[in-house]
């Protein structure tokens, strides 16, 4: 096998792991029942700290001094992961959980879009007839959020959600390793949770939740999930977002009894669908270009 194509298989399983451990993180931010920039202030100082912890704890057994910023790059990278921190936050706090990670499923389209403008990654035609369907979902959940008063916040997360897309193309754009220079990006939301924080002081019922979302849960999602550029595509990675679009709505609704709107279900079952249809036909794609490739130089 190739050292691409293990690459590739490295890139899937270390953004797979990342996006499974990041379904963690609504859930524990809610049952941290504080105010918004209060727990904002806790969860990116627990996960800057565990971060350059992890980099010093690393730097010394290896003996060599990775760099946690890769360049200038890097700082654009850690400001957009920082800037999506925020707005994030803001979207947990002023939507429904299903609306949220519903919308952030737009980070496939976002992503694929910025690959095709940016790095000339073309997309399909079951690539743009996915995203058609996924827009048609989104579309049916704002327009739920409109009347049911979500509607600030499902933009919030809308933004999010391409600020978001934007730090995964300048990654790939890179070649480099990003996976510390996403988490030091939270220096930013720190900084701006603890201004505002000192302006309307601080509020978290349950600060154990909170700690641990920040150094554990979101601290190893940010390095898998911001190191997977490396080695797969943009689209690729935020495919594995998507199982926060999946698994979330189900934790939150198992723990906080919180179940989706109809109109939110509809449009949910609308993206999954049209996601498991394209990803099907990506595997029958990549499949079919390997076959003929084998038949074209057969060993």
């Amino acid at each position: 096998m190739s050292q691409l194509h293990l690459d590739h298989r490295k890139g899937l399983l270390i953004t797979g792991l990342g996006g499974l451990i990041l379904t963690a993180d609504i859930p524990l931010l809610r049952l941290g029942e504080g105010e918004t920039w209060s727990t904002l202030l806790l969860r990116s100082a627990t996960t800057f700290i565990s971060a350059f912890l992890i980099w010093l704890i690393w730097s010394l057994a290896t003996g060599k001094w990775r760099p946690i910023v890769p360049g200038a790059v890097g700082y654009v990278v850690a400001g957009l992961y920082g800037l999506t921190s925020i707005t994030f936050m803001i979207a947990v706090y002023n939507t429904k959980t299903a609306n949220l990670v519903f919308i952030l499923a737009l980070n496939t389209v976002f992503s694929a879009l910025l690959s095709w403008i940016f790095l000339k990654e073309r997309p399909k035609p079951a690539t743009f007839a996915a995203m058609f369907f996924m827009l048609v979902g989104v579309s049916i959940i704002v327009r739920e959020g409109l009347s049911s008063g979500h509607l600030f916040g499902d933009l919030v997360a809308l933004l999010s959600t391409f600020i978001l897309s934007s730090a995964i193309t300048v990654s790939r754009a890179s070649g480099k390793d990003m996976g510390f220079a996403a988490i030091i990006g939270t220096a930013l939301p720190m900084t701006v949770a603890a201004f505002m924080v000192a302006q309307n002081g601080y509020s978290v019922a349950v600060p154990g939740w909170i700690i641990f979302n920040g150094a554990v849960v979101t601290t190893l999602a940010f390095l898998c999930l911001a190191t997977g550029p490396k080695f797969i595509s943009g689209p690729e990675v935020a495919m594995f977002y998507l199982l926060e679009t999946v698994l979330t709505p189900i934790w939150v609704w198992m723990i906080f009894a919180e179940r989706p709107s109809d109109p939110t279900l509809v449009g949910g079952l609308i993206i999954i669908n049209a996601l498991v249809c394209h990803s099907l036909w990506q595997m029958y794609h990549s499949r079919r270009i390997a076959r003929l490739g084998a038949l074209r130089h057969p060993v």
